[in-house]
């Protein structure tokens, strides 16, 4: 499309020819002369005055360059939207394979997509204009609103209940048996039924791989517009609230509590029945076993604030020049005590 045709789309302000065709859209290092490309971070700034892209996504006040560009308040954003203007994705017609094993009982709503051996067991209800591709099983009991996407091989164990606008992608799983177990008599460990399900708000994205289990009484509860990245671990009974982006290899104990728009960054830990306040962020790979309040930026293992953080990892690359100074002055004092003494020896005599 021309370039003037992109901006109006996006509603973003064209510096620049408004008759260059662009055919893509590309990242700031690969994009060529008909594609279009994004700066969201100040420190990639500079990249943006040696691209080869015939035009670059930009904040209202970045500073001028050669090439094109597009001003809009959220440039990011503005980025996705252009990617989905160029790019689209498989389109499955409604209809159901033959090869589908759906019980009599169950409801599909209109426009649905079911894939080769789907399998729908009794008492499921699916809204209208789903897609179930190659290998998706939904237990008895499931409930899924509309729009539902369910990329191969993902699982909705039985009883629980999905929004609309939901997305599970490959291998995800939603309502597996939550890891409980108690010891009898003997000492050995026994399986505590997992009586609860699962309840995902609408807007929900489970992606590739990821777990989110059933509790054992009540349910587990993920709230709208939440994001649960690849490999992630939901335990039993937790709760996560709205807008909340959870990444990649995190994981969430049983009985844990997430607030509204937290960001829990990739392979943080978080122990059981611990809180999370709102608009927490926990940087990567840290861990709590606290409540944390609203609003705060942890880091670390144990997890503390953030600025703490900071300055104790920089002092901490400086402990063996620290140690080696603290030898010298330890050796000092010694020297300098040794020599007291003999002072008041020499005195006394």
């Amino acid at each position: 499309m021309r370039l003037g045709d992109l901006a109006k789309q996006l509603g973003a302000e064209l510096r620049g020819d408004a008759d260059l065709e662009v055919t893509g859209v590309k990242g700031i290092e690969e994009a060529g002369p008909t594609e279009v490309t994004f700066v969201a971070n100040p420190k990639y700034g500079g990249l943006a005055r040696k691209t080869k892209a015939a035009a670059v996504l930009v904040d209202l006040d970045f500073p001028e360059i050669e090439r094109a560009t597009l001003r809009i308040r959220n440039p990011y954003y503005a980025f996705s939207r252009a990617l989905s203007l160029f790019y689209q994705p498989p389109c499955y017609s409604a209809g159901i394979h033959p090869t589908a094993v759906i019980d009599p009982s169950a409801e599909i709503g209109d426009g649905a997509h079911i894939g080769a051996y789907v399998v729908i067991g009794p008492g499921v209800r699916i809204g209208p204009h789903a897609t179930l591709l190659p290998h998706v099983v939904l237990y008895p009991g499931v409930r899924v609103g509309s729009h539902f996407f369910a990329h191969a091989h993902a699982v909705v164990r039985e009883g629980c209940e999905l929004g609309d606008h939901v997305t599970l992608e490959n291998g995800a799983i939603v309502g597996a048996d939550g890891f409980g177990f108690a010891k009898n008599d003997l000492g050995q460990w026994e399986k505590i039924p997992q009586s609860g399900p699962v309840r995902v708000g609408d807007r929900v994205d489970v992606q590739a791989n990821a777990c989110i289990d059933r509790a054992t009484v009540g349910a587990t509860e993920i709230g709208e517009g939440t994001k649960v990245d690849n490999l992630v671990q939901v335990g039993h009974g937790s709760r996560v609230g709205n807008d909340t982006l959870i990444c990649a290899q995190t994981g969430l104990a049983g009985s844990s509590v997430i607030g509204n728009n937290v960001i829990l960054a990739g392979q943080v830990g978080i122990a059981g029945h611990c809180s999370v306040g709102d608009g927490v962020i926990l940087t990567a790979q840290s861990a709590v076993s606290h409540d944390v309040p609203a609003g705060k930026m942890i880091s670390g293992s144990p997890g503390f604030d953030n600025r703490i953080w900071l300055r104790a990892v920089a002092i901490f690359q400086r402990l063996p020049e620290l140690l080696k100074r603290l030898d010298r002055v330890e050796k000092k004092l010694a020297e300098h005590e040794s020599s007291n003494i003999a002072e008041k020896v020499g005195q006394s005599q």
